[in-house]
């Protein structure tokens, strides 16, 4: 069976595993050689499995398999309980934070106008953090026990399972370790006054990031922008893994030169060799 993502030129094709999930042919022909010296088994806690896969890590997590039910990560229910959380718990919990030190800046003297402007600054410097974060360390190349534990835990689980409804969003417990560091960063390259705008607009920065990271998964977009963006995503997760690593904007991968070709030009360029 043939189930097909996106549309048009840059459609993706996907094929059903004989697990239920869904990869692509390509996928699909190299699943059965993966990590044949171990083999997950989906239907236990896979948080202490992945890092017996050794090197074979990294072509296992990247086979996708698409199911909105999501695999069980630890056999605590407590732990298990920590990794899941819906969408709309980030703004409720983040967006107070960032009203609270924005407020701060205001009381230190600065203008409405100012503050928008800082907010905006801070917005920016989230778009730069979260293109550098998902290309550098969210797809660092691991093969060691708990090189690929804690990396299956960061980002692989959402690679080998990116239509986990509770699981494409931060857990907000994480999110506030974090934060700590940035906080610091901020202070660092800032003023006293500037300071909480700014970490204010970068966490505005991540809420929209993380609210965008849901919609692209599990929206239905209708207009040009949120589609495009919709199958620019897709496109990193089904077709071109080391490209494409923006979610709210393909910006820094135009920047950096790693903005993912499509179907139609590829297809060109073959046609011309």
């Amino acid at each position: 069976m043939v189930m097909v993502v996106g549309g048009g030129a840059d459609e993706i094709e996907l094929c059903s595993g004989g697990d239920g999930g869904w990869r692509s042919p390509a996928m699909q022909r190299g699943f059965e050689m993966v990590a044949q010296e171990f083999t997950v088994d989906l239907n236990q806690p896979l948080v202490f499995q992945v890092g017996h896969l050794g090197e074979s890590y990294q072509e296992w997590v990247h086979q996708p398999i698409v199911s909105k039910e999501g695999p069980r990560f630890f056999k605590s229910d407590f732990w298990e309980f920590l990794t899941k959380n819906e969408w709309y718990v980030i703004p409720t919990i983040w967006l107070p934070v960032v009203c609270w030190y924005t407020s701060k800046s205001f009381k230190m003297g600065h203008t409405p106008p100012q503050i928008a402007i800082i907010l905006v600054v801070g917005i920016f410097v989230w778009s730069l953090l979260e293109y550098t974060l998902h290309r550098f360390l969210f797809h660092i190349k691991t093969k060691s026990y708990w090189g690929n534990t804690l990396h299956y835990l960061l980002h692989g689980c959402h690679h080998k399972h990116p239509q986990d409804g509770l699981r494409l969003v931060f857990p907000p417990t994480a999110t506030a370790i974090l934060l700590v560091p940035f906080w610091h960063f901020v202070k660092l390259i800032s003023t006293p006054t500037v300071a909480p705008a700014l970490f204010g607009g970068g966490l505005l920065g991540y809420v929209m990031y993380d609210v965008t990271h849901y919609y692209l998964h599990h929206g239905q977009p209708r207009s040009e922008v949120p589609k495009h963006l919709k199958k620019y995503h897709l496109n990193h997760h089904f077709r071109i893994q080391n490209k494409g690593f923006g979610i709210t904007s393909d910006l820094w991968d135009r920047v950096f030169g790693t903005l993912p070709q499509s179907k139609s030009v590829e297809k060109e360029k073959m046609m011309k060799q």
